[in-house]
């Protein structure tokens, strides 16, 4: 299969040449996934999907389109190329939109991240039902039970990737992913929900089924009673698995793309403490097992770690060719791959015994955040921390601010990163954070 991309990539390259095109960069895919979903104990769904497809970005006379098609026979092929040369031909001239230089493609790493698993392709139909039965078991043991819905899926795909001006590599992943969402019932119309997923590129590494299904009833269960908090200014302690979203949110504005066009709140601040100094960030491709693992990105440029805040200081930006152009930086890659963040010493338990009192942030509700400003407003759930233990359920419950300000008051990051995201995120500690509540 490998091989038949190859030459799929490599014929596409040539065809591309031959139509006019200065530039080309191509991508061929096949990939294949299975899903099964069984709700209340009874099977709702049975899906295997396999897919291929070939992806092309052109460069001609000045001008730059990218296109896509799933027809990789000869004949049909040759046809799509030469329509893709010709319409890409009259669009408007972008000087920016360069192919990456090929000095970018050196020094390719040759790690073994080991992101393929064969013990997934062995998983069978039976085995999959098997896992989802027993997750539904485990997440429906509660007497105040309104449904249960637990999933297994799993997925292989296999890119080969190729340039005129010299790129060439390929990759091949898998992924297994297991867990459910449980709702209970409470009096009136009140009914408490909660979920866990757990996924991995390797299926050892995955949680098994019981203690998936019975963690998606544990997270349920916190959510009885809940209640909304009073208002007040706090200690906010937000979970691992929650703690990635305020991450992304920091960080979204750290790109080319955002400088360039004037909507991030980093311009004129890299190389300030404009944070706290316990934050240090790192873009890491190279995790073995890594869910963004990599060992080349998107544009072919050679995978490296990048840190991206150190000492409360933005140390660098995401740059891909085009917006690095466009303000004058030399590529770094063009999106994250694996964020980790610098560790503490210490778990949530034994952080929240310290807190006294305050708010366990356990997941987000709706919101928004200004890429422009760092302003923001974000919805919540999550416990009362009172006496340094996990109280009772909060909803309903809101926190404003500012990015900047919000990390500036960053006092203490766990022990424990979330291990089933790209983004690692442990138990994060903020002070002076605003709640609205009750």
């Amino acid at each position: 299969m490998l091989r038949e991309l190859q030459r799929r990539v490599a014929d596409a390259i040539q065809m591309a040449r031959e139509a006019g095109a200065d530039d080309v960069f191509a991508s061929a895919t096949r990939s294949r996934g299975v899903e099964v979903e069984v709700r209340d104990g009874e099977v709702e769904k049975l899906q295997e999907s396999v897919s291929r497809g070939l992806s092309l970005r052109l460069y001609v006379d000045g001008r730059y389109a990218t296109y896509r098609t799933s027809d990789l026979r000869p004949a049909p092929l040759r046809a799509f190329v030469r329509d893709a040369v010709a319409m890409t031909r009259a669009l408007e001239r972008d000087p920016f939109r360069v192919i990456v230089d090929p000095a970018l493609y050196a020094d390719r790493p040759t790690d073994d991240l080991q992101l393929a698993d064969p013990a997934i392709d062995r998983i069978d139909g039976d085995t999959r039902l098997a896992w989802c039965m027993t997750m539904s078991e485990r997440a429906r043991r509660h007497e105040r039970l309104v449904s249960a819905t637990v999933g297994v899926s799993d997925s292989r795909s296999i890119v080969a990737s190729a340039s005129s001006n010299g790129f060439s590599g390929h990759h091949e992943r898998t992924s297994h992913w297991r867990g459910g969402s449980v709702t209970l019932r409470e009096d009136g119309d009140a009914r408490p929900a909660g979920s866990f997923w757990a996924g991995a590129r390797h299926l050892e590494d995955v949680p098994d089924a019981a203690a998936v299904g019975e963690r998606a009833l544990a997270e349920a269960t916190r959510r009885l009673g809940a209640v909304q908090g009073p208002t007040r200014r706090t200690t906010m302690v937000v979970e691992p698995r929650a703690a990635g979203r305020l991450l992304h949110a920091l960080l979204g504005p750290a790109s080319a793309g955002a400088f360039s066009q004037e909507r991030s709140f980093w311009r004129g601040r890299e190389g300030e403490r404009v944070v706290s100094e316990r934050l240090q960030l790192i873009d890491d491709p190279l995790i073995v097992r890594g869910l963004g693992s990599r060992h080349y990105d998107g544009e072919g440029i050679s995978a490296r770690r990048l840190p991206i805040v150190e000492g409360g200081r933005l140390v660098n930006l995401y740059v891909d060719t085009y917006y690095g152009r466009k303000i004058e930086r030399a590529p770094t890659t063009g999106g994250s791959s694996n964020l980790t963040v610098g560790l503490g010493a210490r778990g949530l338990d034994a952080i929240v015994a310290d807190v006294g009192e305050g708010y366990l942030v356990t997941s987000w509700l709706g919101g928004n955040s200004d890429a422009t400003t760092g302003d923001f407003s974000m919805g919540l759930r999550g416990h009362l921390i009172e006496r340094g233990q996990r109280a009772g359920a909060v909803q309903e419950m809101n926190i404003t601010g500012n990015l900047l300000e919000l990390f500036a008051g960053l006092t203490e990051t766990g022990d424990d990163p979330w291990p089933y995201s790209s983004t690692r995120a442990p138990t994060l500690v903020f002070e002076g954070v605003q709640f609205s509540g009750a």
